[in-house]
C-alpha cells in the first residue's frame, strides 16, 4: 500500500539513528511512523538489510527492533516470495503505547522538548519566508489546500508532514535534519492535542497563516505564527499528561 504523505514525512521516519547500537531506538521509530499514519496499514516495510543501511545500524539491530514490534502486535512477519514485515491497525494498541510513553517523561522534559520544537519549527518558518521562490510558496499552498484535518488521525498525518515541507522550504541541511529528528522523536507526543476537533481547526487556520507569510515573504509573521501554533500544540500535550498522571486516559477530556 503506498502512503499518502509527502516524501518529507517518510524521511523522518527513516532517517539515521544518533545512537545506531539500540534496537528500541529501531522500534520506537517504526512505531512513531505506525502511530502518525506515515506507515499505513498493510504496508510492506523495507527489507531487514535496507532498513539497515537507512537507519545506519548492524542487520541483528534491525531484526531485534522488528522483533519488539512483532510482541507488541504492530507488525506481522509473512515469509515466501511475497513476504516480509507488514504493518498490523490497531489503533487501541497505538493509545497504550502512546500512554505509556507519555507516562514515562516528566512535564518539565515535555516542556523544555516543546520549546526546541518550537525553535527549530520557527527558524524553518522565517527561512522559509526569505528564501522560498514564488512557485515553491504556491506548491506548498496547495499542498495544504489538499491536506485533510478531519479526523485525528489524518490530521496528525498531515501535520506532520507540513512541518517537513515547510523545514524544506527553509533551503537550510541543518533545520531540516534538525525537525526530522525531532519528528520522530517528538511528533507524535505533540500532535496528540490533534484528537480534539477544534484544535485540528486551529491548527490548519495556523498552518495557513505560515503558508501566507510564506508567500509574501513576511518572515517575521511566519516565525511568530509557527511559535504560536507550537504553543498551543504544546498545551493541548500537557493537558494530556496531566490527565494520564491523575490516572486517566488519552481520550478522556476535562
Amino acid at each position: 500500500m503506498e502512503s499518502r504523505v509527502g516524501p518529507g514525512a517518510r524521511e523522518a521516519v527513516f532517517a539515521q539513528l544518533a545512537d545506531a547500537g539500540r534496537a528500541e531506538q529501531v522500534a520506537q521509530r517504526l512505531i512513531d511512523g505506525i502511530v502518525l499514519g506515515v506507515l499505513d496499514p498493510g504496508e510492506r516495510l523495507p527489507s531487514e538489510p535496507e532498513l539497515a543501511r537507512r537507519f545506519g545500524v548492524a542487520l541483528i539491530t534491525v531484526r531485534e527492533g522488528l522483533g519488539i514490534l512483532r510482541e507488541a502486535g504492530l507488525v506481522e512477519t509473512r515469509r515466501g516470495r511475497d513476504g516480509g514485515s507488514f504493518v498490523v491497525h490497531d489503533d487501541a494498541e497505538h493509545r497504550t503505547l502512546l500512554t505509556a510513553r507519555l507516562r514515562g517523561l516528566a512535564q518539565v522534559e515535555l516542556s523544555d522538548m516543546a520549546v526546541y520544537f518550537g525553535a527549530i519549527l520557527a527558524g524553518a518558518a522565517e527561512r522559509a519566508a526569505e528564501r522560498a521562490s514564488d512557485p515553491e510558496a504556491s506548491r506548498l499552498s496547495a499542498w495544504l489546500d489538499s491536506a485533510d484535518f478531519g479526523t485525528a488521525a489524518s490530521a496528525r498525518t498531515n501535520q506532520g508532514g507540513f512541518f517537513l515541507e515547510l523545514a524544506v522550504l527553509s533551503q537550510s541541511a541543518r533545520l531540516v535534519r534538525e525537525q526530522i529528528r525531532l519528528q520522530a522523536e517528538f511528533g507524535p507526543l505533540l500532535l496528540l492535542g490533534l484528537d480534539d476537533a477544534d484544535a485540528r481547526a486551529e491548527a490548519a487556520a495556523a498552518d495557513r497563516r505560515i503558508v501566507r507569510a510564506v508567500t509574501t515573504h513576511r518572515p517575521a509573521r511566519a516565525r511568530e505564527a509557527a511559535g504560536v501554533l507550537v504553543t498551543a500544540l504544546s498545551a493541548s500535550l500537557l493537558a494530556a499528561k496531566a490527565r494520564v498522571e491523575r490516572g486517566g486516559g488519552l481520550d478522556d477530556h476535562d
